[in-house]
């Protein structure tokens, strides 16, 4: 069994309220994107959102061993997983909000879609996924879990990358050259390298 750290009470607060947060942008989001003129749209997605889920759930996993009572070095300690946290919501609320009605949580495509190269989307081609990696490892962090971020990033990853291929394929399809042209220019989830 592996040790673990004790968790931090200010980071573990802070980075529950951004997950509320996280969950309050998915369902107003949600509510702006109804769905009017649907075209296609890809179930395999769900079995990419299990696996995220799974890779979450592993960060965290474990026990919650908290100290009292909370002493400065925990405050200066919080800073760094609720900061990840924090620009971590930014980014997905960002995100959804330059997307606007293309988004979903399930891979889609709408016969009024449109190529989103604005906002995140200039700087990487998935900033929504790359937001719920920053929530999950700032988890991880505040709960003194990092070691589990060893099984939680692998398994996150696969279901990453099975969404972003079939997302990918359907706009591929749909607006063919520009999409390439796109993807050649802007990297998937770090700007300039991958």
């Amino acid at each position: 069994m592996p040790s673990y750290s004790p968790a931090n009470p200010v980071a573990t607060a802070a980075v529950f309220l951004c997950w509320m947060g996280f969950g309050g942008v998915m369902l107003f989001s949600r509510m702006v994107s109804r769905e009017k003129s649907l075209t296609k749209r890809d179930f395999r997605s769900v079995f990419g959102i299990a696996l995220q889920g799974v890779g979450i759930a592993l960060a965290w996993a474990g026990p919650f061993k908290f100290t009292r009572p909370v002493n400065l070095t925990e405050w200066v300690s919080a800073i760094f997983p609720a900061a990840i946290a924090l620009g971590s919501v930014s980014l997905f609320a960002w995100a959804t909000r330059t997307m606007g009605a293309n988004w979903s949580l399930l891979g889609r495509t709408r016969e009024d879609h449109s190529l989103v190269q604005t906002g995140p989307f200039a700087v990487v081609r998935n900033p929504i996924y790359v937001a719920l990696f920053g929530m999950m490892c700032a988890l991880a962090t505040a709960l003194g879990h990092t070691l589990n971020l060893t099984h939680a990033i692998p398994i996150y990853m696969i279901g990453t990358l099975m969404r972003v291929s079939i997302e990918e394929k359907m706009l591929r399809e749909m607006f063919g050259q520009a999409f390439d042209h796109y993807s050649r220019r802007v990297k998937r989830f770090i700007p300039l390298v991958w």
